[in-house]
């Protein structure tokens, strides 16, 4: 739980007024940023990547009922389009060590990932001996098939499943194990609708793990009602009772299919706080990848950075 002294901190950070310098961080977490699209659509990778600086990370996600080799078109046409494949690998959804291993090999080989997001994966049970991303990371396979850098998933608003305290020392753990495989890290997190509550959380990394990047989700430019139903899955009731408290009309309003707001309470704290180690953002896209990624070029040219391919 976090006290009402850091609350208050957090508070005054986004009182902040906005300034040059946070415009110009903002600019800079959205370019040195990423984005996620659905594993079906490996015909989206083409169209994104003329919005989108070279490079620029995309995760390709992994469904529930679906197989990581499913994924592997995706990918390659990412690689192709320019970008930096990124899958998610969901540890309770693998089936055996064979599919991981055949995975693995055939990502790095065909498509030249390089890095990848561990996650648990929320199956009532596991499907095969994973039952967590510390198992996964464990068992030494990801470090073995040339990957250089794992992602782990960090939670402003905590799970809604697994308590704080083992949230905090399963990522000890995983930090742990990567390090001592040779393994790079860094943490994307959940979106929330509380930008007080994400820096918050940011700050405590900053403390807890000054070296780890980490990279902010945010919701992507969408449907209010669609991400309304996706935030229910995700987790992140306690930003969602807090609108509600207010009505739909506050609902609406913070949401607003546009993350700018999330953002700039963002780019103010990192502006007045030098330990910051938010090296980027995170867009969840809820099936509007394109949407997003048009976002992303908008953003980035309106504020003279860096321009998309």
């Amino acid at each position: 739980m976090s006290s009402p002294e850091n609350a208050a901190s957090a508070n005054r950070s986004l009182e902040r007024p906005a300034s040059a310098h946070a415009a110009s961080i903002a600019a800079e977490l959205v370019s040195g940023g990423s984005l996620e699209m659905g594993a079906h659509r490996p015909q989206d990778a083409r169209e994104i990547a003329a919005q989108l600086p070279a490079g620029t990370p995309v995760y390709v996600n992994h469904l529930p009922r679906h197989r990581l080799l499913d994924t592997l078109p995706t990918l390659v046409a990412v690689r192709a389009a320019g970008l930096e494949p990124v899958p998610h690998i969901a540890a309770r959804r693998i089936k055996d060590r064979a599919e991981i291993q055949t995975f693995l090999s055939r990502a790095v080989g065909d498509a030249g990932v390089r890095k990848a997001l561990i996650l648990g994966g929320d199956e009532a049970e596991a499907l095969g001996d994973y039952a967590d991303g510390a198992a996964l990371i464990r068992d030494g396979l990801l470090a073995a098939s040339g990957l250089r850098e794992i992602g782990l998933p960090g939670y402003p608003e905590g799970h809604p499943r697994i308590p704080r305290a083992v949230l905090d020392r399963a990522f000890a753990e995983k930090l742990s194990l990567a390090a001592a495989q040779g393994l790079g890290t860094y943490i994307v997190t959940q979106f929330s609708f509380a930008p007080a509550r994400v820096i918050e959380y940011c700050a405590g990394l900053a403390r807890t793990a000054p070296t780890v990047p980490v990279y902010v989700g945010l919701a992507g430019p969408t449907n209010p009602i669609a991400l309304l139903r996706f935030a229910q899955r995700c987790g992140v009731s306690a930003s969602l009772r807090a609108l509600r408290s207010q009505g739909m009309d506050a609902v609406r309003l913070v949401t607003h299919t546009d993350p700018e707001q999330q953002l700039s309470a963002l780019a103010r704290y990192c502006a007045v706080h030098a330990e910051c180690n938010v090296v980027g953002v995170h867009l969840f896209t809820f099936g509007g990848v394109t949407s997003s990624a048009a976002w992303m070029n908008r953003y980035i040219s309106s504020r003279g950075s860096a321009p998309a391919h």
